[in-house]
């Protein structure tokens, strides 16, 4: 019998998945339930504050949405869990900061129901299917595979406002965390490893890598109009799309020499971790666990295994822009079987947007493959 934790999560989230859509009257499924594999809508994934793909929340009765978020759950430890929930209800923020007047095409522009789940394929069983739950700065993509799951990237998490108040002493920060270490550890780099790790000094208005469904050797940074893929009824918010790019792209002073610099290749730019002191690297494994410690404690272990002693050393630190708290800044960690990538440069550097990914196996890439050898062969 397979008691591993991969396992185990798997069996969490077939039964929340398949409660979920029990619950659900015809045309609600018609929406939430897609055969497997759907590939291309599946492959198909979205950070900005735009129809998802499934049933939303605002479509669904209140127990429906407490069943759709359990499911959530099943893919995320309890901080990750905290930290989407908080990103959530950002959008009532957001709404204040843009004097409630921006309505991208819908009753309400920012709406904390406006998120969508929607399941591929059949729950349990030993065949894949997958569940994906996204909306404005949230996308999350889980796999499973012979009841284990198998993949949990792309997995993003953004925030806007990055900081905002509360009543007391500290602000609101949900992904102030994985600003924090990455800035100390930059800052603690001696002038050698600084030449190496700096990339560029303008940093780019979004991360590099965008809402592609692939990352590819050579990517440069999208277009804002690109990342929400024209999914626009009216021309006004293509144009508002539009001005928002090329407000943002004049403000940060982007050259095609500072997006070349970014660019992603297939050989990591920056600094090694083998060029890191020894408390170097362990700052550099604790903002990696920050990414890692988004999904299940026992899940996040196994993906921090592949980082463990000297397989660190692959990992690269590259930053563009500011060291300084409230300057534009990037950074990405890149090595085998890792892209990290965040950014906080949009609305006067309170706007984060952070990914992480496994290239060779988003979306269970690699894991389907061996699935289909072994079992289609």
């Amino acid at each position: 019998m397979n008691d591993s934790p991969a396992r185990a999560a798997g069996d969490r989230a077939a039964a929340a998945a398949a409660a979920w859509l029990a619950a659900l009257d015809d045309d609600q499924r018609t929406a939430a339930a897609w055969p497997w594999p759907s590939d291309d809508e599946r492959h198909r994934w979205y950070y900005t504050p735009t129809d998802h793909g499934g049933l939303a929340l605002t479509d669904m009765r209140p127990a429906q949405r407490g069943l759709a978020m359990q499911l959530v759950a099943t893919g995320l430890s309890r901080a990750g869990y905290g930290t989407v929930s908080t990103i959530m209800g950002l959008e009532n923020v957001l709404d204040l900061v843009e004097g409630f007047q921006v309505d991208w095409g819908r009753e309400r522009g920012r709406d904390p129901q406006m998120y969508w789940m929607r399941v591929f394929g059949e729950p349990g069983g030993d065949a894949p299917w997958s569940w994906r739950f996204g909306g404005h700065h949230i996308s999350l993509n889980v796999l499973v595979v012979d009841g284990e799951v198998q993949a949990s990237t792309p997995c993003f998490l953004g925030a806007d406002p990055a900081s905002s108040p509360l009543l007391g002493p500290h602000p609101l920060r949900p992904l102030g965390g994985v600003e924090d270490l990455a800035r100390d550890l930059v800052r603690s780099l001696d002038e050698e490893q600084a030449a190496h790790a700096l990339i560029s000094g303008v940093a780019p208005t979004d991360i590099v890598g965008g809402n592609r469904s692939r990352i590819g050797d050579g990517d440069l940074m999208m277009r804002l109009p690109d990342i929400w893929r024209g999914y626009f009824a009216e021309a006004r918010l293509a144009d508002r799309v539009e001005a928002m790019h090329q407000g943002a792209e004049e403000k940060a002073g982007a050259s095609p020499e500072h997006h070349e610099a970014v660019r992603l290749t297939g050989v990591p730019k920056g600094v090694p971790a083998s060029d890191l002191t020894a408390g170097q690297q362990d700052q550099l494994r604790a903002l990696l666990g920050l990414y890692l410690g988004r999904i299940p404690d026992e899940l996040a272990e196994r993906e921090a295994a592949k980082f463990a002693g000297d397989r660190l050393h692959g990992v690269h630190l590259a930053w563009a822009g500011s060291t300084e708290p409230g300057r534009p800044h990037y950074y990405r960690l890149q090595g085998p079987r890792l892209l990290v990538e965040y950014d906080n440069t949009q609305r006067d550097v309170n706007h984060v947007h952070s990914v992480w990914r496994d290239p060779e196996n988003d979306f269970g890439y690699d894991v389907l493959a061996q699935h289909r050898a072994r079992h289609h062969s």
